[in-house]
């Protein structure tokens, strides 16, 4: 693991402090979990993929005409 610097204004890193006290975990912890969300919030093939599987057995019921699709 790689350890980084970062720079905040006191009172915001004392309360995200609390707060992640409060949680019960350490200032680190939740910026590990924020990382994480941050950079799979630009999702990938592989995610659209997996969505996508995990959807195969919704159906319609029927094939939509481009009409009907586009109607407003």
């Amino acid at each position: 693991m790689k350890n980084i610097t970062l720079s905040a204004d006191e009172d915001l890193i004392e309360k995200a402090r609390a707060l992640a006290r409060s949680r019960q975990k350490t200032l680190n912890a939740a910026f590990r979990e924020w990382l994480e969300q941050f950079v799979s919030e630009t999702g990938s093939a592989a995610d659209y993929r997996s969505l996508m599987r995990r959807l195969r057995h919704v159906n319609s019921g029927r094939r939509f005409s481009r009409e009907e699709m586009n109607e407003r």
